[in-house]
């Protein structure tokens, strides 16, 4: 079993070099089913192989669907609302299949295993996004029941990360940076993003003295994007108050 896996490992690792990212995904899936738990390497290799295979539709889907909200020809928007939904329908499938292995397997196994809380985090995290990728293309009661359970992955993530992990961690981090995206594009909830930001980015700052050199890079980088977002959206939110208050003269 031990040299199947490595054999399926080096396979997916060669996927990756050639940007065959659904073979790499299939390679992945079949090196976990063989494995009682895997290592922060093979994690990432795994979260790789599905982020790229779904982020390559989730553009695709931006692109058909600015191109129907632009055009006025009823011929061609039909054309483009038809690949659109196959768009979505082979997302939706890519999305149910990485959330299937987590429930099934690999969050299941991390929350029985004591000295595993930053493999759940990474998990429970992974189950968020997934969830949040899917609330993009979705509409109606079908987007309420995704984005809560986005929300309920998301929370359960950072409660285990305040317990267990600190500050600086970068899964914590990208946990944090992650959920306050989430907040801010799919609730719509410019605050609440805000505050997640910034008591993520303060508490990491605190706490700079203990970052360890392994992963200063990954938590600096981080820690970088979530001031980016927290500047950004500060800035938005203050124009749409003095944009607000012009209106209210």
């Amino acid at each position: 079993m031990s040299e199947e896996a490595d054999v399926l490992l080096s396979k997916a690792k060669l996927a990756e070099q050639s940007e065959r990212y659904e073979d790499m995904v299939q390679f992945m899936k079949e090196f976990v089913e063989l494995k009682k738990r895997i290592a922060p390497e093979e994690r990432n290799l795994l979260s790789v192989a599905f982020k790229n295979v779904v982020g390559a539709r989730r553009s695709s889907w931006r692109v058909v669907s600015s191109i129907i909200a632009k055009t006025n020809d009823e011929g061609k928007s039909k054309l483009a609302e038809a690949y659109k939904s196959k768009i979505e329908k082979e997302l939706d499938e890519t999305c149910h299949e990485v959330l299937k292995l987590l429930d099934e397997k690999l969050i299941k196994q991390a929350e029985e295993e004591e000295d595993a809380k930053e493999e759940a985090v990474f998990y429970l995290k992974m189950k968020g996004d997934y969830y949040r990728y899917l609330s993009e293309v979705k509409t109606g009661d079908d987007k309420e029941k995704v984005v809560e359970n986005a929300d309920n992955a998301y929370k359960k993530a950072s409660e285990l990360a305040a317990e267990k992990l600190p500050t600086t961690n970068p899964i914590r981090l990208g946990l944090a940076l992650n959920y306050s995206v989430f907040h801010y594009e799919i609730k719509q909830s410019c605050k609440e993003a805000c505050d997640l930001a910034k008591k993520a980015f303060d508490d990491s700052i605190a706490e700079l003295d203990q970052l360890q050199d392994d992963t200063y890079k990954d938590s600096t980088l981080i820690m970088q994007l979530l001031r980016d977002n927290l500047t950004l959206w500060t800035s938005e939110n203050d124009s749409k108050d003095d944009k607000d208050d012009e209106e209210g003269k």
